[in-house]
């Protein structure tokens, strides 16, 4: 059984040491047969981006005797050495223009004296300093460029004033490698997000983007087949730990950890380090991924904006939806896709081109985000989310409504209503999120053939609906239930059915009453 990491990223150390590596090298083979292509690869964080970069690194140096037993030790490959120029940005911690400038001249000051080359490296002309690095390298066999990361110092500022400096100095940078495809054996940029026209992309547009390409969906992350077949001994001892059958096991691993989708071909991948760390952190079931947090510029344009999650999940989107933009047009959506919260659910074809639906990838991501957003929208502190749904959970599942919506009501006590005290999308985002984190059967504003239900919860032995009122009573959201007959489309499932109508007060921030209703006999 070979040694489990999830911090080595580096290919020839995982090899060396004997680590879990998944064979990824026949898609890789793919890639850089023919020669001399030049591509763009976007995958959330933690997915793998680095080890791939790392992989192509030892390919390109000719290291065949890293490779024995993979895929591409056996193809129609020449392992010829190439120099390598590996730009690693996701170390930058850049904050303005001239640190960032600063950190771009070591790296090439850097990488010159690793290839034994003299170059005239000025901060304030890195273009073609950028050039002349490539030149002096690529000598008479051309170079390889693989730029990890390129979008770092970007998104780690995207909320500081520098960001458009910043933006602007990268896409210069860059330019360098569309100005010396002459000099270039294959290059490859990975990074998060995409950005494009006056910006980087626009300098770069040699680029074949295969984020969204069919052929290399399971390229990053692992599919069912590869988790069985690589974990297969880990799989029976986590089993075993958990006291469930192997079956049920992979049940729960892929209802945690799968279902990522990077193209319309129906290919399911799971996040690798929360898988790994599954495995490695002795079979507990948790949420792996967010560990370095969610980004509090995203929480805070979504409030901003009064982004409607639930419009969202519902909504089909065209290509558009994954293409670049500018940082004065960020796209909410977009960005959720992007950094990993969101991806394909759902494709078909519509009458201008294949349609998404985007949702959310599995349950580790879901409740990983609606806690970080529950705490961010209910102004509590980090890492009280869990404990507080754990109360309402236990309470819903007790049938104690009234314990239920006690707690619920303590988390608008701590928000500071005076700043939110008009935005009524504010309210409702908190209630959306409460309810998909209770993890029985939700669905927010769910249709009927009268109207709409603003929420129910289906648990084993209840079924609860709940109709939310701003500024009115509880007994009017009782009697719109009522009068719109709502209840009707869950009277065939045999279980009671509890009517609730919950008022919520602007003028204090809070939820002022609520009221449970009753069917009147033969209904």
């Amino acid at each position: 059984m070979k040694n489990l990491t999830t911090s080595i990223y580096d290919f020839e150390k995982l090899r060396k040491a004997d680590y879990l590596y998944v064979d990824k090298t026949d898609y890789i083979w793919q890639l850089i047969e023919p020669p001399g292509e030049s591509y763009f690869l976007s995958r959330p964080r933690r997915f793998g981006k680095s080890l791939l970069v790392s992989t192509l690194k030892a390919i390109f140096e000719g290291k065949k005797e890293l490779f024995q037993g993979l895929a591409i030790h056996d193809k129609p490959y020449d392992w010829k050495q190439y120099p390598v120029l590996h730009l690693d940005m996701a170390n930058c911690d850049a904050h303005t223009e001239n640190d960032l400038r600063d950190y771009l001249a070591r790296m090439l000051e850097r990488h010159a004296q690793q290839h034994n080359v003299e170059v005239d490296v000025q901060p304030r002309q890195l273009a073609s300093s950028f050039s002349e690095l490539i030149q002096k390298v690529a000598g008479t066999s051309r170079a390889v460029i693989l730029l990890d990361e390129y979008d770092k110092p970007i998104l780690e500022n995207i909320s500081r004033p520098d960001v458009t400096a910043i933006r602007d100095t990268l896409a210069d940078f860059y330019s360098a490698i569309k100005a010396e495809m002459d000099y270039e054996h294959f290059v490859l940029v990975t990074g998060v997000s995409k950005f494009s026209h006056v910006s980087l992309f626009s300098k770069l547009n040699n680029l074949t983007d295969i984020t969204l390409d069919s052929d290399y969906a399971g390229m990053l992350g692992f599919t069912e087949e590869e988790v069985r077949r690589y974990f297969a001994d880990r799989i029976s001892e986590a089993a075993k730990a958990n006291g469930v059958s192997e079956d049920t096991l992979m049940a729960n691993v892929l209802e945690w950890y799968d279902g990522y989708r990077f193209s319309e071909a129906d290919i399911h991948v799971c996040n690798p380090v929360s898988v790994s760390t599954f495995f490695h952190k002795k079979c507990r079931f948790s949420n792996y991924w967010d560990s370095t947090g969610t980004p509090s510029f995203l929480l805070e344009r979504m409030r901003r904006q009064s982004y409607d999650h639930e419009a969202a999940l519902k909504e089909w989107y065209g290509e558009s939806i994954f293409s670049a933009y500018e940082l004065d047009r960020l796209d909410i959506t977009g960005l959720l896709w992007q950094t990993g919260y969101l991806t394909i659910v759902g494709v078909r074809q519509g009458t201008r081109g294949v349609k998404y639906q985007l949702g959310f990838p599995d349950k580790e991501v879901r409740e990983t985000f609606c806690i970080r957003l529950l705490e961010f929208y209910g102004e509590l502190a980090l890492g009280t989310g869990d404990t507080l749904v754990e109360r309402m959970q236990d309470a819903i599942m007790a049938d104690d409504l009234n314990g239920f919506l006690t707690v619920l009501q303590s988390v608008f006590a701590n928000i500071d209503y005076k700043l939110h005290i008009r935005d009524e999308k504010y309210y409702q985002t908190i209630f959306f999120v409460v309810f998909l984190l209770l993890g029985s059967e939700i669905e927010a504003e769910s249709c009927t053939n009268l109207g709409r239900i603003d929420a129910y919860i289906r648990t084993a032995k209840t079924v609860f609906l709940f109709e939310f009122k701003l500024d009115r009573s509880p007994d009017e959201a009782v009697g719109q239930i009522l009068d719109r007959r709502y209840y009707e489309k869950f009277q065939g499932g045999g279980l009671p059915i509890r009517l609730v109508g919950v008022n919520f007060d602007s003028g204090k921030g809070r939820i002022d009453g609520w009221q449970e209703g009753t069917l009147a006999s033969g209904k």
